[in-house]
């Protein structure tokens, strides 16, 4: 009799090769031209055995997301854990980058799939929830880390969830060349530093800048 553990891996292989499926018909007709009959085809399985897994193609893209969703809100989870403990610690020693390199090494691994929901013929809900989830984990960690806030919460996440969203659309549109590890560093610069510091705008004209727009603030 076969063990739960070898049904288990049976099951995970055929949602894989079922996800598969859909990942490359998405590409290539997008998500609203498919048919379950097509997903069945591409993936060399009976009707039935996609029945097993799922109700349709909606339950399917659903299911898949929602995976790949509470995989990222647990990492983010973690890391926030991990740097409101070290807050007070050297830079070297928190956690942080080490959680946005896991991130994007997850990312890697569902690239194909990534890629997919995440382009022109994806799924605009997906990009919502992705950007909900970084923009939802982020205020706390900008929070623990910074001080008070020079701008409203809602327009500094939606911009770091925006901002995270597209370098990750970029990343993966272009073939993933950078390794996590370098686009960990290069994420964690543009958030906590500004594009201003990472374009090469020198201090003198930070601290110009920051002092006109100190005082072009409204007044209490």
């Amino acid at each position: 009799m076969m063990d739960e553990q070898a049904v288990d891996r049976r099951v995970s292989r055929t949602k894989r090769m079922i996800r598969d499926a859909l990942t490359e018909l998405m590409e290539e007709k997008g998500f609203d031209g498919i048919t379950v009959k097509d997903l069945t085809a591409r993936a060399d399985i009976n009707r039935g055995t996609f029945y097993l897994h799922y109700k349709d193609k909606y339950d399917l893209l659903e299911q898949s997301e929602a995976e790949l969703i509470a995989e990222i809100s647990a990492l983010a989870a973690s890391s926030f854990l991990r740097v409101a403990t070290n807050y007070n610690k050297q830079v070297s020693e928190w956690t942080l980058l080490p959680f946005v390199e896991k991130l994007f090494e997850l990312l890697q691994e569902n690239a194909d799939f990534m890629r997919v929901v995440l382009g022109p013929k994806g799924d605009p809900s997906f990009q919502k929830k992705l950007k909900e989830v970084i923009r939802e984990r982020s205020l706390p960690i900008l929070k623990t880390i910074g001080g008070e806030l020079l701008v409203p919460a809602e327009y500094l996440t939606a911009y770091v969830s925006s901002a995270h969203l597209g370098v990750i659309q970029n990343w993966l549109e272009s073939g993933m060349k950078t390794p996590p590890k370098e686009m960990a560093l290069f994420l964690a610069q543009m958030t906590l530093l500004g594009p201003g510091y990472v374009a090469g705008v020198s201090r003198e004209n930070m601290t110009a800048m920051r002092q006109y727009l100190e005082s072009e603030r409204p007044k209490p």
